[in-house]
């Protein structure tokens, strides 16, 4: 009995992928191998976090409805299209971004989804008043609105009610 438990042990070992090579690409299934062909020849020689941040990658892909794709590609085109220096560029204020205080975000994204709201006429207008600021117009427009941002919900309402008058 025990000799019959050992053999199948022993051969169960036999079949399991290899230890630190569970992401060999002979144990992808079909669809996973299909969607990733493009990296067939050099995918056993990646990293293995990098193996397994396509394999999440290509669970959230195959968990988005058809339009969400089409909108990841279309971004993705774009983001290709992009100067190195440009992508360079944003990836640095995204590490910016990440490295504020939760609350900085949410602030950050509550003044996009106002900058979202407004018209493309508005928006428009937006930019094209901030382009004939100069720098010192910049300047001075940051300040303010820094200063804005250490008002207290309140003092802030107070401060436009006496702008409005």
């Amino acid at each position: 009995m025990i000799r019959r438990w050992l053999f199948g042990l022993l051969l169960s070992l036999c079949f399991l992928p290899a230890w630190g090579d569970d992401l060999a690409w002979q144990s992808l299934n079909a669809q996973q191998q299909q969607v990733l062909q493009s990296l067939a020849e050099r995918w056993d020689q990646l990293p293995q976090e990098r193996r397994q941040r396509l394999l999440k990658g290509l669970e959230r892909w195959q968990s988005m409805s058809p339009e969400t794709r089409e909108r990841v590609r279309q971004r993705f085109q774009q983001w290709q299209q992009l100067e190195p220096g440009e992508r360079e560029r944003i990836r640095q204020r995204f590490q910016e971004f990440l490295a504020l205080s939760p609350e900085q975000r949410q602030q950050i994204r509550e003044r996009y989804q106002r900058y979202q709201a407004l018209t493309p006429e508005q928006r428009q207008a937006l930019r094209e008043r901030w382009q004939r600021m100069t720098p010192q117009q910049r300047e001075r427009a940051l300040n303010r609105m820094k200063m804005l941002q250490r008002l207290t919900p309140q003092q802030r309402s107070r401060l436009l009610n006496r702008l409005r008058q």
